[in-house]
């Protein structure tokens, strides 16, 4: 059990788990999980840990086929710019490996963003902080346990 569906029985949500064989030469994981979790590309959201101006890290939650602009991430925090985190960098802050990052039950909470096509579609998939594992749950609950907001974050 992963730290992100420990806390989420905790809190008494309402959600499934879906496993499936992660392939260890992958190195494409979100697509990986859409491919293995054999629903819509609208459903399952892959989650970015990114830097803001050289110092704080924030959490960019994003459908899996698009791509985060980084302009958009920084000018929604108000920073100067932003890049990806270094992967120790993220490890550190939130507990779990590159490809396996849960947004929810991060060692250090972070500042998050979801995208505002979540709240289009009655549940989302994220990680669940393995790889090859993932859950499903309203974007409505995610934003309420990580207290998170709601941007136009991709390209």
């Amino acid at each position: 059990m992963t730290p992100a569906i420990r806390f989420l029985k905790d809190q008494n949500v309402d959600f499934k788990v879906h496993q499936y064989s992660h392939d260890k030469k992958t190195k494409t994981y979100g697509e990986e999980a859409l491919e293995k979790l054999g629903v819509g590309s609208e459903l399952v959201f892959k989650t970015l840990v990114v830097c803001l101006d050289e110092h704080e890290l924030v959490v960019a939650v994003l459908p899996v086929l698009e791509k985060l602009s980084m302009k958009k991430v920084a000018h929604f925090f108000e920073a100067k710019k932003a890049h990806m985190a270094e992967k120790n960098a993220l490890m550190r802050s939130t507990g779990y490996i590159l490809g396996g990052v849960s947004p929810l039950a991060q060692k250090k909470r972070l500042r998050t963003l979801i995208h505002q096509s979540a709240f289009n579609v009655a549940c989302i998939f994220v990680s669940a902080g393995k790889r090859g594992m993932d859950i499903e749950l309203s974007a409505l609950q995610l934003q309420t346990l990580v207290g998170a907001s709601q941007a136009d974050i991709c390209v």
